[in-house]
């Protein structure tokens, strides 16, 4: 196991070097950190436009393989990814967005990959039948629509609701209420209460696609010869179900959901920015629209880590589920 793990982390280290790297690259080649200051009143000083591009490290006079190498040995010897366009660390700037974005990310994954599960699992044993159907097409549509559409429709449900109630019972703009007095059990629930629906939004969107692929799982586990041999040994059709048929999926599956956390990022992006929520997603968007190349390439390698994080975490699973994968 110690052997399989150190395999895998070595693996996953030169991938995330070359992520890192590739991010770096593309976005010196697709953003013009310069174009920023184009068309002020007075107009800026071609010089002092020149010294502030340097001081970022992002002055395209100097050779794009220069650049990303200086950009490189201050990441790993320093532990910084340069300064933003506001002048701030890009680390700090990141390190203070992670944690909005994770709370978000965490949760709704981790409720997408349950709901998922279980529906897929649902569908499968009724297969053909009204469960069966309607899981599918719900699913279906869900995928269909996009994020962004997802959370106006979130948000329009939650309005008719509170103007049923006569109060707001689910708040949906921003992270918590803005000079809300009380206790930090008060504070702890408004903070929860603007989490419900950001959340919900980021679970169905992992549980339509994770839904499917579990049901097509299933389906295939549901005519195996070990769980007719399991019935046949006298054990009830939901225990044989459980015990031998979700467990076997568990393996791939676990895979799946890892590598499919990149999308999940993707849709909690636009999620985070339709609610007012000031993560990752809306760092990303405000980097690309002031095209700062360096909060761009940085918010590349938190991305990575997210995912290689996430790969790592079920390589081990898939180990611990099923012996042949250590090998």
């Amino acid at each position: 196991m110690v052997r399989f793990l150190a395999r895998r982390l070595v693996g996953y280290g030169l991938v995330g070097v070359v992520a890192t790297l590739a991010g770096y690259v593309l976005a010196s080649l697709t953003l013009d950190p310069a174009a920023r200051y184009a068309g002020r009143t007075p107009p800026v000083p071609p010089d002092l436009i020149t010294a502030r591009l340097a001081e970022m490290g992002v002055d395209p006079q100097v050779p794009l393989v220069v650049r990303t190498w200086r950009w490189f040995v201050g990441l790993v010897v320093h532990g910084s990814f340069g300064q933003s366009t506001r002048g701030e660390p890009v680390v700090g700037e990141i390190a203070a967005r992670a944690g909005t974005s994770l709370r978000l990310l965490l949760l709704g994954t981790l409720l997408g990959v349950l709901l998922g599960m279980a529906i897929g699992v649902w569908g499968a044993t009724h297969r053909h039948r009204w469960p069966d159907r309607v899981s599918t097409a719900t699913s279906l549509v869900l995928l269909a629509v996009p994020a962004f559409v997802l959370a106006v429709a979130a948000m329009a449900g939650a309005t008719a609701l509170n103007n049923a109630v006569g109060r707001t019972v689910l708040p949906f703009t921003g992270e918590y209420t803005p000079g809300l007095e009380g206790g930090a059990w008060v504070q702890l629930a408004d903070r929860a209460a603007h989490l419900v629906l950001p959340t919900l939004c980021v679970a169905l969107a992992g549980a339509a696609v994770l839904s499917l692929y579990q049901r097509a799982a299933m389906l295939d586990v549901l005519s195996a010869d070990y769980l007719r041999t399991a019935r046949a040994t006298g054990l009830p059709w939901r225990a044989a179900v459980l015990r031998h048929g979700v467990r076997v999926t568990l393996a791939p599956m676990s895979t799946f959901v890892a590598y499919s956390f990149g999308l999940v990022l993707t849709g909690a992006s636009i999620t985070e920015l339709a609610f007012s929520w000031h993560g990752m997603g809306e760092y990303l968007v405000l980097s690309v629209a002031d095209r700062d190349v360096n909060a761009a390439a940085g918010t590349v390698a938190f991305t990575a880590v997210l995912v290689l994080g996430a790969g790592l975490l079920a390589d081990v699973l898939h180990a611990a589920l099923d012996p042949r994968a250590r090998t």
